[in-house]
């Protein structure tokens, strides 16, 4: 079974709804880095389609979500994982990798928004969500299941 990954943020997770959230005196202490305020990666919602992907191209591929977490960010290491266990449950049991060099692992496919952390060198094929080619979920399910 070939093996793919997901990324979370702005990918499987819309960050932004997550901003939106915080309180006004969040949003003025971390104006400029929102991602290390406690607490924010546990609040963002699922991107549209996310959730249904990830359902379904589990049933096809070995499936892992392969994210970063702010390192300025100790909440960021357990908001994760809980986010995956509230939203995807039992189809991401043991399936969330945290890192920052996501070209050391090995797989067929790396859907990610962020040319960063070692996407771009991914050995397999990054497929950019949120590009043109791939904009949103319906184009990268029609791309990646003929080839599973």
């Amino acid at each position: 079974m070939k093996i793919l990954y997901i990324d979370m943020d702005n990918v499987l997770v819309d960050f932004n709804s997550g901003i939106g959230k915080l309180s006004e005196e969040l949003l003025i202490r971390y104006k400029d880095h929102y991602d290390d305020a406690p607490g924010v990666f546990e609040l963002m919602d699922p991107m549209p389609g996310a959730l249904d992907a990830f359902h379904l191209l589990a049933q096809h591929f070995d499936t892992f979500i392969l994210s970063t977490a702010p390192w300025h960010n100790p909440s960021a290491w357990s908001d994760k994982p809980q986010w995956v266990q509230r939203y995807l449950g039992k189809a991401a049991n043991r399936r969330l990798i945290l890192t920052h060099r996501k070209d050391l692992n090995r797989g067929d496919y790396l859907v990610d928004d962020q040319h960063k952390w070692g996407a771009v060198h991914f050995i397999g094929e990054w497929i950019q969500f949120g590009s043109p080619e791939f904009p949103d979920w319906e184009t990268v399910t029609a791309y990646l299941l003929p080839r599973a």
